[in-house]
């Protein structure tokens, strides 16, 4: 069994050939695509370094001083207060019922701080 080779070059996570996900290296000696017939050697996959980071949203960019001082927390999105009809509220989840349910998501409204909640 010969080597495939492939007229195109890619990460070696890809399957250069139709782009699929190649499974990690296993005891075997060449890594197959499940999708095509392209494989390559396991040694092409030694002394790999992978460099993986994490960016998390700020803590700060989600707290809201609105009118009276109060802090609102939460992500703002574009949702109209039934209450007093302005645009804006934060929202937050909840797991308040057993974890084979839906969250519960409570919004808050940034101009009358009217809350509202919806069981998922």
């Amino acid at each position: 069994m010969e080597q495939s080779s492939s007229c195109f070059e890619s990460e070696l996570d890809f399957c250069p050939e139709c782009g699929t996900v190649l499974p990690l290296p296993g005891l075997q000696d060449k890594v197959a695509c499940r999708c095509c017939s392209f494989f390559i050697d396991v040694q092409e996959f030694e002394k790999r370094i992978i460099d993986t980071s994490v960016t998390f949203n700020r803590t700060d960019s989600t707290n809201l001083e609105v009118d009276g001082g109060k802090a609102v927390k939460g992500p703002l999105i574009d949702r109209k207060c039934p209450q007093c009809g302005q645009e804006g509220m934060t929202y937050h989840t909840r797991q308040m019922r057993s974890a084979d349910e839906g969250q519960t998501v409570f919004y808050t409204c940034i101009h009358c701080k009217f809350q509202e909640k919806e069981d998922s």
